[in-house]
């Protein structure tokens, strides 16, 4: 067993999907620790990673599609599997033939194969049923260390809280938005070291990745690439128009019509790198009309800083870009804390401009609304209050129950205001 391993709050998520399901896709972006994680919940495991033994594997596969899938211990996982991607048909006959759970577990960091073989599904006959799809991301500041997890949001929801400190600063959350939530940076020594693997990441991915997908034709402009990556980058966190990110495109790039651009953020969403954050739509009192825009986000903060060249120090200098990541790296924990749960975030804003920076949905349907600040306590106390008088219109008879109001700082006190607001620093926070 590797001792260097980071428990992940995926690993109960992953154990709970084998027991449900016959087969196991778990996607998300390269170096998040897919495969490390999923070798741990098999008995068997194929890895056609390496060239020189993928061949002969796929020629396997191709000629005896039984024998390579049954003939071994289960779970079978098969890492990188989209290079046997035809083998989808097979898997789901194999598992209907034995009707067991945690049969089969798939793991990738493309959507290309994913995608072709659930249309393949749907043309010919549905597999529901057989297959669960999960999405791992980064690591939490509570799985990394770096946060104390005082601060349970589903005890939260059940009304049991205790005021509680928080060891970081500022200075730290400035640290680890560049650093990411990556396990080489997180089990790096060194901080140049660990702060290095975020850029080099998106220098492969300009380069390299964002061409490499067979659905998604783009002639290999790396630069090009890099331009359109930073544009969308300059509005993390923010609900900015295809159209906004487009002239911020055209502005540096010049004669670049929107369907390339499009283009573009369509691979890097099929990579697993752009992650934006749904729109919810709950029933409000009032006739105020609800806007379903998603959410700029990378799917770790890391991203954005890197593409635009940010560093620790330098995010001081821009303290706007600092308060948006900021805000993108509590979006990242959020969803990785309600996830493990089977829960959900979304964002919410309406025609009015009253918008709450995430909404948790629990499994029974209750719901929080959230706000993110890094600057001053004016700010927290404008927020609590923009949030209870958001709270007030909605309708929580056909939404759902109000669980609690949170304003998440970079602050060092967890407490609970006279009016009711939970205020809690983000590296309190946990599932």
């Amino acid at each position: 067993m590797d001792e260097t391993y980071i428990p992940r709050l995926f690993d109960e998520q992953l154990s709970f999907a084998l027991k449900c399901k016959g087969a196991v896709v778990v996607t998300g972006p390269k170096w998040c620790g897919k495969s490390t994680t999923s070798r741990r919940h098999a008995k068997t495991i194929i890895d056609l990673m390496p060239i020189e033994t993928r061949e002969n594997y796929v020629a396997y596969a191709k000629s005896a599609p039984h024998l390579f899938l049954t003939r071994c211990e289960h779970p079978l996982l098969i890492d990188e599997w989209q290079h046997v991607s035809f083998l989808w048909d097979q898997i789901k006959f194999e598992v209907d033939e034995s009707r067991e759970f945690g049969e089969y577990l798939l793991t990738g960091s493309v959507t290309d194969h994913l995608e072709e073989s659930e249309e393949k599904e749907q043309s010919e006959h549905t597999g529901n049923g057989r297959f669960d799809i999960l999405r791992m991301r980064t690591l939490s500041l509570f799985e990394s260390g770096e946060g104390n997890g005082n601060v349970s949001l589903l005890e939260l929801k059940n009304g049991r809280f205790a005021p509680c400190l928080c060891d970081l600063s500022i200075e730290d959350y400035a640290y680890l938005i560049c650093r990411g939530g990556w396990p080489l940076s997180v089990l790096a020594k060194e901080k140049e070291v660990a702060l290095e693997q975020a850029p080099s990441y998106v220098r492969v991915l300009t380069k390299k990745d964002v061409f490499s997908l067979n659905s998604i034709k783009l002639t290999k402009n790396p630069q090009r690439a890099s331009r359109i990556l930073k544009a969308y980058a300059r509005h993390i966190s923010t609900p900015a128009s295809d159209e906004t990110v487009f002239d911020d495109v055209k502005g540096a790039e010049g004669t670049i019509d929107d369907e390339t651009i499009r283009r573009y953020l369509n691979a890097y969403e099929r990579l697993y790198v752009i992650d934006e954050l749904e729109a919810w739509s709950p029933y409000l009192r009032s006739r105020t009309a609800i806007r379903s825009k998603p959410t700029r986000h990378f799917v770790d903060p890391s991203i954005g800083a890197a593409i635009m060249g940010l560093s620790p120090e330098s995010l001081f200098m821009d303290m706007s870009s600092f308060g948006l990541l900021f805000e993108s790296l509590a979006i990242r924990d959020l969803r990785i804390y309600m996830e493990s749960e089977r829960g959900k975030v979304y964002k919410y804003r309406d025609a009015k401009n009253r918008e709450a920076d995430a909404v948790l949905v629990f499994r029974d349907g209750s719901f929080a609304l959230v706000e993110v600040k890094l600057g001053s306590k004016e700010e927290v106390d404008k927020a609590a209050k923009h949030l209870i008088n958001l709270s007030l219109d909605i309708d929580n008879a056909k939404t759902g129950k109000l669980a609690f109001l949170m304003v998440v700082t970079k602050d060092r006190l967890s407490y609970r205001r006279e009016d009711g607001v939970y205020v809690v620093p983000l590296g309190c926070l946990k599932n």
